[in-house]
């Protein structure tokens, strides 16, 4: 009896010293990692690739450590590069041709995208059979910002298509953070929102989803991961070993079906449930959102500045080569 005893306790001594030896090495893992803040814009599906890499631990094969800072806008997003507070910033591209027309000496640069198209929806408070973009005249739409990317798609939006935004109501007083919550109170008939929100407000009986800005839109480099020059001239091999995490993530998020993707990345959406996540990445999969690399070409930049042109937001085309740093090869 004595015998079992002893052996039952050396046993348990065994297993509680490799759990902690275990537990060291892993420590000492993750001390090792380079610990970078990203601020993002927002949270939604609509970014499922960058959450894919970070669940999947795409980040830590490359040695890095992410800390994902929630900073609504993309004006504030910058704002946290260019003071130092953040490392990366992941926002709309304008906003780094924002900065690099008021002559910041140390600029952002953009290195790598993830979305290609608008991600928002148009969410409508009576539900529209057969919707057509002229629905909305002498109507109130909620579109946030008014320098912003999603303000600047959903106008391009109405260019594409020929709709005179004279005869609507633009309302771009709210705070993109307090749209779907606006909507809810009563403010707008019709209201853009991303993912998650445009389903849950939709599946809780305020509106209906009615159609897709990134369609009617066009192709730009919509959401993209930038830093300021300083900090890319002086650590190229941390931005390639990001971008690399990245791309990880975008073959994995396209070469899946959506409720693998779901569950993997169901702890960045701890309040959803995985079938509503599932339908959101499914419906930006049908949208075709995403790059299939990180690589910003020239033709999508351009695609940007023609329409921030077109809205007297740029007086001419900044250079290419000065404002994008592709460090996918």
């Amino acid at each position: 009896m004595k015998k079992k005893i002893i052996i039952t306790l050396l046993c348990l001594l065994v297993i509680i010293i490799s759990i902690f030896i275990i537990t060291k090495i892993n420590k000492n893992k993750k001390s090792d990692l380079i610990k970078i803040k990203l601020a993002e814009v927002t949270h939604s599906s609509f970014y499922t690739p960058l959450y894919v890499s970070i669940e999947n631990g795409y980040f830590e094969e490359e040695g890095l450590e992410i800390e994902l800072i929630l900073t609504p806008g993309a004006d504030k997003v910058s704002a946290a590069v260019l003071s130092n507070d953040v490392e990366i910033g992941f926002a709309g591209a304008e906003s780094a041709i924002y900065v690099y027309e008021q002559n910041e000496k140390d600029y952002l640069q953009l290195f790598g995208g993830l979305t290609k198209r608008d991600g928002q929806f148009i969410v409508a408070r009576n539900n529209y059979e057969n919707f057509e973009l002229e629905d909305l005249y002498d109507k109130e739409i909620l579109v946030g910002r008014s320098t912003g990317m999603p303000a600047l798609n959903f106008l391009n939006a109405l260019k594409n298509n020929n709709i005179d935004i004279n005869k609507i109501n633009v309302n771009y007083s709210i705070e993109f953070a307090a749209l779907s919550g606006t909507f809810i109170g009563g403010t707008g008939d019709f209201v853009n929102l991303f993912e998650p929100n445009a389903t849950n407000l939709e599946k809780e009986g305020y509106g209906k989803v009615v159609a897709s800005i990134g369609m009617l839109s066009g192709e730009v480099p919509y959401t993209a991961f930038y830093a300021r020059k300083s900090y890319i001239d002086e650590n190229p091999e941390i931005i390639k070993k990001f971008t690399n995490a990245i791309n990880k993530g975008l073959e994995y998020t396209l070469n899946n079906d959506a409720t693998t993707v779901a569950n993997d990345i169901i702890g960045q959406f701890p309040d959803t449930n995985i079938k509503d996540l599932a339908l959101m990445i499914e419906r930006y999969k049908e949208y075709d959102c995403w790059l299939e690399n990180p690589y910003i070409s020239e033709k999508l930049f351009t695609n940007l500045e023609d329409f921030l042109i077109d809205f007297d937001l740029l007086e001419k085309y900044v250079p290419y080569s000065n404002l994008v740093n592709n460090f996918y090869e």
